[in-house]
């Protein structure tokens, strides 16, 4: 598959989606995914090396969450951080997408912050930033929105980032199927959390389940 198949692919997948990308997104999509491969031979990136392949299952599948975050920020500038980045997944996208996101993506791995640090500068993307950390290590100012991406189970993602969280921020955990042990477990661990909405995502050219599970801390937290 070209190049030039992959960004009609991509556009298209936008458009299903409802996201009115400009030509300069595109190409900046497609740039974010020719250095995910061009890094992905040295840093382990991702086990998917195949473009078409990553295109559907790591961009378009991170696209999915735009329309959702997109509605929860209803306008408003926000700061977002991407727990468990990786190579930039959800992240990168989002900060491409939608500028008025202010992206934070965490990784405890140095060489895939730093690959966030070094996307950011290739692309010109001053609302993207790369930190090395543990998420429960991190100094930095509190979130409006914090996301993962298959990065842990949600009582941990919520237990390690609690602290990042902005006085009625929420989490939006990106999952497959519907995580019902790891929700019993939020349960069990966590009952000072809400699981407030659980939304099926579509993700086009892809024939598999995800949803997103937004998450925000409940009546016993906030009185803590």
């Amino acid at each position: 598959m070209t190049d030039l198949d992959l960004r009609s692919r991509l556009a298209q997948a936008a458009q299903t989606l409802q996201l009115p990308l400009s030509d300069k997104q595109l190409d900046q999509l497609m740039a974010y995914l020719a250095l995910l491969g061009k890094w992905n031979k040295v840093y382990n990136l991702t086990a998917v090396r195949d473009p078409a392949a990553m295109l559907t299952q790591h961009l378009i599948d991170s696209l999915s969450l735009l329309p959702p975050l997109q509605r929860h920020a209803a306008g408003q500038p926000i700061r977002l951080m991407d727990v468990g980045s990786g190579g930039g997944l959800p992240g990168v996208v989002i900060a491409i997408v939608d500028p008025s996101i202010d992206v934070t993506c965490v990784d405890a791995v140095g060489k895939k912050a730093f690959f966030i640090a070094q996307v950011a500068a290739e692309l010109g993307l001053p609302n993207l930033h790369g930190e090395h950390a543990r998420v429960e290590q991190l100094k930095a100012a509190p979130f409006d929105i914090i996301t993962s991406r298959a990065f842990a189970s949600l009582a941990d993602f919520t237990d390690w980032s609690r602290m990042h969280l902005k006085p009625g921020a929420v989490w939006a955990a990106m999952k497959g199927q519907h995580p019902t042990e790891e929700l019993a477990e939020l349960q069990q661990r966590a009952p000072d959390r809400e699981v407030f909405h659980v939304e099926q995502l579509n993700v086009p050219g892809l024939d598999a389940q995800r949803c997103l599970l937004w998450i925000r801390p409940g009546i016993a937290a906030s009185a803590a």
